[in-house]
């Protein structure tokens, strides 16, 4: 197949913000061969590479003067069992969600807390997705890159990936590596996580004692339609900062004036604030400024009411990290990509 580029492309259909701009350069990629493709035609044309997944944790605050490259790569597989545990191999352009749902309906546990996370499967590990207790580091196995430096196709096991909370060695060293297919272990035997307290409390509330993996996905996705808006309906890339991580010492101090504080316990002694409990407490939530404002009901989500562009909304989220930083001494880290 040959790859097929396109100039001055528009990509508001790209990103689930919905903002209106262009690329110099776009074309769809759907097996390594395109993808090597792609990377040869941005080097003849001398432009940046920028490699899309399903532009869930994308902020475009301008045109795009590079080539962007849409990993559209499908399939999915099992490779073998062995002692109760399932090798689960997608490409990197597997819907995310509607591959969770694949994994349930071949009777396997892992994946169910993870249900209808926007964006695909290849974008995952980039920022270690996770919710409600689980993240991808939990049920990663290895994944396949192509290292845009060499040309070499290299494995990485779950430890080589260098997973942090939001972060992986794939986003620290942006520029160099394409996941082109990722494995998971899975399992028959489930073992929930019913750790977070909303998810347990649901299904208490439901009547359900013993959830299968089915009861939890339906849950956790009835607990995010609650949350979060629709990008369909309403332009957003989800939760837009992360949870900052703070000393036990800060924490402590901070909770000692907001006694309400929402804190969880972090690795190394520290403490991992909700950064929604802060955006709300500061009178965020809600606010809205021409078409670029706070979701009513969560205020970790920035949202698109129509013809925002991708530079009010960043503006709109340097505003509220100055009142965060000003109010509480935090400082929130922006979650989606900006360019």
């Amino acid at each position: 197949m040959t790859l097929i580029i396109h100039e001055h492309y528009p990509l508001k259909a790209c990103n689930t913000f919905g903002v209106a701009a262009t690329a110099r350069w776009f074309a769809e990629a759907h097996d390594e061969c395109e993808v090597r493709e792609a990377l040869s035609a941005a080097a003849a044309r001398g432009a940046e590479l920028l490699p899309l997944g399903g532009g869930s944790n994308l902020l475009l605050t301008g045109d795009l003067d590079a080539f962007v490259l849409r990993l559209a790569s499908r399939g999915r597989r099992l490779l073998g069992e062995q002692d109760g545990q399932v090798l689960v191999e997608a490409e990197a352009g597997e819907p995310w969600h509607p591959f969770v749902l694949w994994t349930l309906e071949q009777g396997l546990c892992g994946l169910e807390n993870l249900s209808l996370i926007p964006g695909t499967v290849g974008a995952a590990p980039m920022q270690n997705i996770g919710a409600y207790g689980v993240e991808l580091k939990d049920v990663l196995h290895s994944l396949l890159a192509l290292d845009r430096q060499s040309g070499q196709l290299c494995e990485f096991s779950a430890a080589e990936c260098g997973f942090a909370y939001r972060d992986s060695r794939f986003k620290r060293e942006a520029g160099r590596w394409l996941i082109l297919r990722v494995r998971f272990a899975l399992s028959r035997r489930a073992a929930l996580q019913l750790d977070y307290g909303p998810l347990r409390q649901r299904l208490q509330a439901l009547g359900i004692e013993q959830p299968s993996v089915q009861d939890v996905s339906r849950v956790v996705c009835a607990i995010r339609a609650e949350k979060l808006p629709d990008p369909q309906v309403l332009g957003n890339a989800g939760s837009f900062f992360k949870n900052p991580l703070v000393s036990a010492a800060k924490a402590e101090a901070l909770r000692a004036q907001w006694p309400g504080l929402v804190s969880y316990p972090a690795a190394e002694g520290q403490v991992k604030l909700a950064a929604g409990w802060l955006i709300e407490q500061a009178g965020w939530k809600g606010y809205r400024r021409g078409d670029a404002g706070v979701h009513v009901q969560q205020a970790l989500v920035l949202v698109n009411y129509g013809k925002a562009t991708g530079r009010e909304l960043l503006q709109l989220a340097q505003r509220i990290q100055a009142d965060i930083y000003a109010r509480f001494g935090v400082e929130l880290e922006i979650e989606p990509l900006v360019r």
